[in-house]
């Protein structure tokens, strides 16, 4: 399942990229097509965070590992 949502984060982040990219430097096109490739680049902008945040909701990072120690609680 995680790989799934790896493969989506990668094709909503690639969304966000080319069809902002096409929002932004279109000269040509209609306020239409300006119009429908912002809708896309923000929907592969919320996807790709969406996505994001689910991967990495179940990381934990072992300080452990980095070397950090917690101070011991008293009482």
């Amino acid at each position: 399942m995680r790989k799934l949502i790896a493969v989506i984060n990668v094709i909503a982040w690639s969304g966000f990229w080319a069809f902002g990219y096409i929002a932004l430097t279109a000269t040509e096109l209609s306020q239409r097509q300006i119009l429908t490739a912002c809708v896309l680049a923000g929907l592969g902008f919320l996807s790709g965070v969406v996505a994001y945040l689910k991967l990495s909701q179940g990381h934990k990072i072992n300080n452990s590992a980095l070397g950090h120690t917690h101070a011991q609680q008293q009482g």
